[in-house]
């Protein structure tokens, strides 16, 4: 019996098996059928393709544009370059190399050494974190670690060498705007020198030869680099005194204009571009509240030196309390029968005005742009102002 079953159960299995050939599945699909689904996918592909193409450059990789992060709202076209991309995009946050205490000022005077006869003066540029507000940091292309840079001071008729040393993740270079020198020392990369690499530093040599305002600024992709606060104030007192003692006036303060982009805790270089508008200004690296205020006395005269380092707007820079007298343009002296009367100056990019203000009642007295929206802290009022605003602060 036990053989029997056995065998039994062998042809039971076979028989099985023998069943499951004869029922053999087979496609349900028909080659035209499948010719029309491969059809369709080839053609979804290609307009996967063609129609991104119309609005995306595909031609660029990531190298191309360093894996950039463009500013919110601003408009790419397909034939934007990668380069462009690169110089509009925002401050890589990992370069940072510094972070400046949030009460920093910049525009500190920058002291030289003096080597047979030579003034001589170091500057350094990095990435480094700035408050322009106590709760509004931007990350900075920084002078001397900090916003303005230094600000340097000489005579009429100084020798002076600047060494400028490159601590950026790009090249750079400087250039002294205004001023008369000789021209492999006017600064601008790859017309008049190579450009500054990183690590590497750049010796600048010459004479002051002109008393005035002046100022300095980076001349390699300014766009970006000044706009993200490669500049500074360069001051050259004239050699007879007497100069400046025909001014009349008790004391002076430079104001540096500048305008930032700051959107989801980034920084970007403020453009006049769709997307890249300014949303904060600054008067020597802060923003009111957070600009200094200039004290004086009824009767005392103040000059102001006002210095265009912005890169974008003509700044209508007006002062309460009375109008000033304008006593310089672009460094250059006016004859005093030349002078006139304003109580508003529009101040361009790269433009200088010195003029001289009497404090005739007490009170605060304001100094600010003219343009609203410049006067607000992305768009915020604080105490009454924001922005390009600072306060004359007059005692009897």
């Amino acid at each position: 019996m036990k053989e029997h079953r056995t065998e039994a159960t062998r042809e039971h299995g076979v028989a099985g098996h023998a069943g499951m050939n004869h029922h053999e599945m087979t496609p349900g699909v028909t080659r035209p059928q499948l010719a029309v689904v491969t059809i369709l996918t080839v053609l979804a592909l290609a307009l996967g393709v063609a129609i991104p193409a119309q609005f995306v450059n595909l031609s660029l990789s990531a190298e191309d544009v360093g894996g950039a992060i463009m500013p919110p709202g601003m408009t790419m076209t397909r034939d934007t370059p990668g380069e462009a991309m690169v110089e509009m995009s925002a401050v890589d946050p990992g370069e940072v190399s510094h972070t400046a205490p949030t009460d920093a000022r910049g525009d500190q005077t920058l002291e030289p050494r003096l080597e047979d006869g030579v003034k001589i003066f170091d500057l350094d540029v990095s990435v480094i974190e700035w408050n322009i507000l106590p709760d509004e940091q931007v990350e900075a292309y920084a002078f001397n670690r900090q916003v303005p840079g230094p600000r340097i001071r000489v005579t009429e008729g100084d020798r002076v060498r600047i060494n400028v040393k490159n601590n950026l993740p790009e090249a750079t270079s400087v250039h002294w705007h205004g001023m008369i020198l000789p021209n492999e020392m006017d600064g601008p990369a790859d017309v008049t020198q190579k450009p500054i690499e990183p690590g590497e530093t750049f010796t600048y040599e010459f004479t002051a030869s002109q008393q005035g305002t002046y100022f300095y600024h980076s001349h390699k992709a300014p766009d970006r680099q000044q706009a993200l606060g490669m500049y500074g104030a360069f001051i050259v007192d004239p050699k007879e005194p007497a100069l400046d003692e025909a001014y009349d006036y008790d004391l002076e303060y430079t104001i540096q204009l500048q305008e930032w982009l700051a959107k989801e805790g980034y920084t970007y270089p403020a453009m006049l571009m769709e997307g890249a508008m300014p949303n904060f200004f600054t008067i020597n690296g802060k923003a009111y509240p957070e600009t200094e205020t200039i004290n004086m006395k009824v009767g005392e005269k103040v000059r102001l030196r006002f210095v265009g380092s912005n890169n974008n707007f003509i700044h209508p820079m007006h002062v309460h309390g009375g109008p000033f007298e304008v006593v310089q343009t672009d460094g250059n002296p006016v004859p005093e029968s030349a002078r006139i009367e304003k109580d508003t100056i529009n101040v361009g990019p790269g433009e200088r005005y010195d003029v001289i203000w009497e404090a005739r009642e007490p009170g605060k007295w304001l100094v600010h742009c003219h343009i609203p929206h410049h006067t607000t802290n992305d768009n915020v009022e604080e105490e009454g102002g924001g922005g390009l605003t600072m306060v004359i602060n007059v005692t009897e």
